[in-house]
Order: C-alpha cells, then structure tokens, then sequence
C-alpha cells in the first residue's frame, strides 16, 4: 500500500507543481520581510481594498427605501369623506340614480311605441344629466378626501414593500365599495338598463328582413288602379297626354303603397298600344303603365315631356321614353321601367293583368333580372 493521503498530488507532475508554488511563495514572502517598503506597499494596498467595501456598503444603505409603507387605518382622517352628513348625500344620489334609471326605462318605453323627437330625446338627455350628477357627486363627496402623499425614493422598492403596498391599496377600495352597497347596485341597475336600451335603435332600427318582398308589389291580377283619394280609374278619365298616378286598391294610403305599389298611367292614344314584343294585351285603349320608382336610386319619376313621349326623374334627370317599354334614353338609370299589363273590365274601370314582371327600384344584391 502507498502511504500517500488521498489530499497529497497524485502523479510526478501534480508534485512538482506543488513544491514548485510553495517555492514562490515562500521566496516572496522572504522579500516583502527582508524589504520594508515593499510590505509596507502590500499593506496600503489592504487598507485600500477594506476602505472600497466599506463605502459599497454605505452606498448600498443610502440607497434602500427608508419609509416602511404599510396600509391606512381605517378611521385615518383622509379617508373619511367630504360631506359632513353622508348618508343624507347617499340619499340624493340615490334618488338621482333611480330618476335616471327610470328615465332610461321611459326611453326604452317611448322609442318602443314611436313617441315624438323631443320625447326621446328628453328621456334619454335628463337620464344620462342625472346619473351623470350622481357619478360626480358621488366621486366627491363619499370618496376619501385624501391627500395621499407617499414619500418614496426614485428607485424601486423591494418586493415586500411592493406587496406591502398592493394589498394596502387593495383593502382601502374593498373597504369603500363595500360600505356603499347601495349606490354601487343603484348604479349597476342603470348601466344594465342603458346598456339594454341602447341595442333598441341598433335591432329595432334596421327592420324586418325583408325576405322576398323586394321581388314583388301588391299588384294582383284584378286589382283596380285608384288613385290617392281612392277613386277608381275609368277609360274615359284621361285624355291623350294625360297622366296620373294610381295604387292598388286599398293601398293607397299605407307606406308600402306609397314606396313600392305607386304606378304612373299615361295614354299615348286612343287604340290599344304595343310598346315591345309579348306585351300585345298590355296597353288597352292606349293606356300604358309603368313603376313610378327610378331603376336608379328609386326617386319619384313623376314629370312626363308630352312631346317627347318621355318620362323624367326630378332627381337625376334620367329620361325613359313610354312608347317602347320605357328604356332609358338619358341620365344614370341602368334598366327600362317594369310595364304593368293593365286590362279594361266590362264597366271600364281599369284594372291589372297581374304584378309587375320583374322587381321595381333599384337593384340589389339578389336581382337577377337586368
């Protein structure tokens, strides 16, 4: 067995590298006794080194936090409110609260039912004033009066301080939210309601989907042609140049009648009138009938140039002539006028064939006639 310790080098190598470092040592040692400046050098040179960590460390304590932050009592004068009678100020907020929330519900109610502008607006305009009033009134009389000052350096705390901090925040708010129970519920009732009441001019506002009432008018087959009193149209009504405007009977007087039904007749002449091939029946005694409703933006085309045998929209000067189906000669109209075919019944009161062939106005994604 090797009676070497496991500490001792192991190797030739390991050895003399030992012995070798001891040489240097100790021969250094030997100078820095036998030469008093150089000890004295080294020992500057340790002052030195324990003068630097002593300042580190003083550095290092100036600039830690020296305020302890830690949460506010809860009867500390700052966070007692501004009013000297809270709860008669709870009371009036709250009762602004609820006259708006009602006044929101009255909003709601009125815009249901079409009530006049100034009812809606009145509703709607005193609800948002007064929970408006409440908001601020609560903001500055219930709420702590403060001021908070938080002494504190530049750099940032320590995590203990910060939670510290973070639940001091924390427990202040909790507490006074939750001794104003009342206002909060008050207040979340009326923001509910508003909320609700605001989607009514969003959903109510667009209307029915109109489905497939854009392909078809209230022209059935028989239907009379009567015009805004209700008056039936006779054959013998209307001279060569004459025009008038006519419904279905019975629509006279609705929104659909005056938006979709309304038709203008014009008689071109005494004998019946062919305006395009397959409308042979379609304009007895030269009385011929057309949509009143411009294929380009569904203005009115109520102004007829007798001479020129055309029809005029007021709004964009579109022309269409009414003795070959209506096909636009002038202006931004895309499409002809849609003919109703009319008929004369045996007391002469005129009458449809059916409805129009093709849907009236303007275009829209789902037409597929041109």
């Amino acid at each position: 067995m090797s009676d070497e310790t496991p500490d001792q080098p192991q190797g030739p190598f390991a050895r003399w590298k030992m012995r070798s470092r001891k040489k240097v040592a100790d021969s250094v040692a030997k100078r820095i006794v036998d030469s008093p400046r150089l000890a004295v050098e080294v020992q500057a040179l340790a002052e030195e080194l324990d003068e630097r960590r002593v300042e580190e460390a003083r550095d290092l304590a100036d600039h830690s936090t020296p305020v302890a932050i830690s949460g506010l009592r809860a009867d500390d004068p700052h966070l007692q409110p501004l009013a000297k009678n809270p709860e008669t100020v709870q009371g009036v907020i709250a009762t602004l609260f609820v006259v708006g929330l009602l006044l929101m519900a009255g909003f709601g109610a009125a815009y249901v039912v079409n009530a006049k502008p100034w009812i809606l607006g009145a509703t709607m305009g005193f609800g948002l004033f007064l929970f408006g009033v409440g908001l601020v009134a609560w903001g500055k009389y219930l709420m702590p009066r403060g001021p908070f000052v938080e002494e504190r350096h530049e750099l940032a705390s320590s995590r203990p301080e910060r939670d510290a901090f973070a639940a001091a925040i924390v427990e202040r708010g909790g507490g006074l939210v939750k001794r104003r129970k009342l206002l909060g519920g008050i207040l979340t009732g009326g923001l509910g309601i508003f909320g609700i009441v605001a989607m009514f001019p969003l959903l109510r506002s667009l209307g029915p989907l109109p489905k497939g009432t854009l392909f078809h008018t209230d022209w059935r087959k028989g239907s009379f042609a009567v015009d805004s009193t209700g008056r039936r149209v006779s054959v013998g009504d209307l001279a060569i140049g004459g025009l008038v405007t006519v419904y279905p009977e019975g629509t006279q007087n609705t929104d659909r009648g005056q938006a979709v039904d309304q038709t203008v007749i014009i008689r071109i002449s005494n004998e019946n009138f062919v305006t395009q091939k397959g409308r042979e029946t379609w304009g007895p005694k030269g009385y011929v009938a057309y949509s009143k409703l411009c294929t380009h933006l569904g203005c009115p085309v109520g102004l007829y140039e007798q001479q020129l045998q055309l029809l005029v929209c007021p709004c964009h000067q579109s022309m269409f002539n009414v003795t070959n189906g209506a096909i636009p000669q002038f202006g931004p109209a895309p499409r002809p006028l849609p003919q109703l075919p009319l008929y004369i019944d045996a007391n002469g009161y005129l009458r449809a064939q059916s409805d129009y062939d093709q849907p009236v106005g303007p275009g829209f994604w789902e037409r597929t006639t041109t």
